[in-house]
């Protein structure tokens, strides 16, 4: 293995414009494409500070983001270019905030599941409300402790969907259309969800029983880490149009977002695959740069399987956030003593940023059929593309953006650039600055918490001594986030929304 020095690296690494750089081929072995990673001036610092630590043998846990863009350019069918989106950093395999393409019309190509990550599907769910900043203040104590009664949170936490061993196959199979036959979400609400909340292909019979024995006690929960539900209010509107055809009218207007994804099901699809794929590897004589981007042919049985597993548990996560949606609407209905229909409680948008999908897309000038990782990224498709709903077709898909608990988010728009120059995806969220074992020892949770209540955030936690990790100290500004997206024209800032209550893990 050849050991370059910092500024070695760097000559393999080239600005093309103010929001973004090339990485040349060479920059890692057998590369068959170029990556490329948009920054702007603050978030460089971090990515060639983690590249800069280790050449200098500093750097702990996974490789840098931007090796680890450069090995998924080495993987075997990879077209375009490997891309690193701006809230990247380093993770299993792939980096999180990395997304890769590869031609289904190529037998060599593969599927990875470090692409997708272990909590398949995580993403993010958007309600509306009629309701204003002034009708939620006097009672966000209320409507915060009412939220963290109705929904599980934390390690561990189990559901209060009741579900036997042939609900929980039909729910893999159905998705969001089992939630509607049990009565739990409007029929509507699948209407606004990528995919229309079931993805294609799943089949229970693919997952083994140990994820099922998982997934069983916790559909409808929160989970821990950077999970949340959160009470918000639309602080900012950009783009006037867009955000009126979902329903956000004006400034003050409250708005709940739900951030979670397959919990332990998703995980333990996600490590039974790696395990049987490690094999397929030697069998077909697959050699990858990271031990961790473990892959199989994606017509292999592995492949094969692991799509159809792996799409079960994107359904899981559909399900689970619906069951979530059902209970928040039972929460603001029992608080404001009326029904969650007359509170408008609408779904504007469900979008993943865990997922591998076939999709169509314009390669080098001609029409292909791709197999699209996205983890740590979210699909961003531009006005009259045929997969977005109806109503939304004049605007774009709405892209989700969780911020950091206690700062923003943000709701984008899907634009054509990212069709051509990223395979129609954008950022997920902010994106980790700082290590979870570093902000454990950096950071006291009595002091976040402290903060949180002064800047006027109602919270409830079910483990305080997480909520380190998920300080807004140990992420990237996601303001910075979103403006290189829209700098770089993969995505377009439509509202900015602030959290006044936040529930967690």
């Amino acid at each position: 293995m050849v050991v370059r020095t910092y500024d070695e690296e760097l000559k393999y690494i080239e600005r093309i414009n103010a929001s973004s750089y090339r990485i040349k081929i060479g920059f890692q072995p057998n590369m068959n494409v170029e990556g490329i990673f948009y920054v702007n001036n603050h978030l460089e610092k971090l990515l060639f500070e983690e590249l800069r630590n280790s050449c200098h043998g500093k750097q702990g846990g996974f490789l840098p983001g931007l090796k680890q863009i450069a090995n998924v350019a080495a993987l075997p069918g990879i077209v375009g270019k490997s891309v690193g989106l701006p809230d990247i950093h380093s993770g299993y395999g792939f980096a999180i905030g990395n997304m890769a393409a590869f031609d289904m019309d190529d037998p060599a190509s593969i599927v990875s599941p470090g692409g997708v990550g272990f909590d398949i599907n995580c993403g993010v769910r958007l309600l509306r409300t009629n309701l204003f900043e002034k009708d939620v203040q006097p009672v966000k104590e209320e409507i915060a402790q009412s939220l963290f009664d109705h929904i599980p949170v934390g390690v561990g936490s189990k559901g209060v969907i009741p579900m036997t061993a042939k609900d929980l196959d039909e729910a893999l199979e159905m998705g969001m259309d089992w939630s509607i036959r049990e009565g739990y979400v409007w029929a509507e609400d699948k209407e606004h969800c990528e995919e229309n909340g079931r993805m294609p292909g799943a089949n229970a019979s693919m997952v083994s029983g140990r994820a099922k024995q998982r997934g069983l006690p916790q559909l409808g929960t929160l989970g821990a880490g950077n999970h949340y539900a959160e009470i918000q209010v639309v602080d900012e509107i950009y783009d006037k149009l867009a955000a009126s055809t979902m329903g956000i009218q004006e400034t003050g207007q409250v708005c709940v977002m739900i951030h979670s994804g397959s919990r332990g099901f998703g995980h333990q699809v996600a490590t039974d695959a790696l395990a049987e794929m490690e094999i397929a590897m030697k069998r077909d004589k697959i050699v990858t740069n990271d031990r961790q981007l473990a892959c199989a042919r994606i017509n292999s049985k592995e492949g094969q399987k692991y799509l159809k597993a792996m799409a079960a548990a994107a359904n899981f996560a559909w399900v689970n956030r619906s069951s979530m949606t059902y209970l928040a609407r039972q929460a603001f209905a029992k608080q404001f003593n009326t029904t969650a229909e007359d509170l408008d409680m609408h779904v504007i948008y469900d979008v993943s940023h865990n997922v591998a999908k076939i999709e169509d897309h314009i390669v080098d000038g001609k029409p292909k059929r791709l197999l699209v990782h996205r983890k740590g990224a979210t699909r961003a498709f531009p006005p009259n593309h045929p997969l977005i709903p109806a109503d939304y077709q004049s605007i774009g898909q709405p892209v989700l953006v969780g911020g950091t608990m206690g700062t923003c988010s943000y709701v984008l728009t899907g634009t054509d650039q990212a069709m051509s120059e990223t395979f129609g995806s954008t950022c997920h969220g902010a994106g980790r600055a700082m290590s979870r074992a570093t902000a454990q020892k950096k950071l006291k949770y009595t002091e976040v918490l402290d903060n949180m209540k002064s800047l006027g955030i109602a919270i409830r936690v079910a483990s305080p001594k997480l909520v380190m990790e998920e300080a807004p100290e140990s992420y990237k500004n996601v303001t910075d986030v979103v403006d290189t997206c829209e700098a770089a024209g993969i995505s377009k800032k439509c509202i900015k929304l602030r959290p006044i209550g936040v529930i967690k893990g």
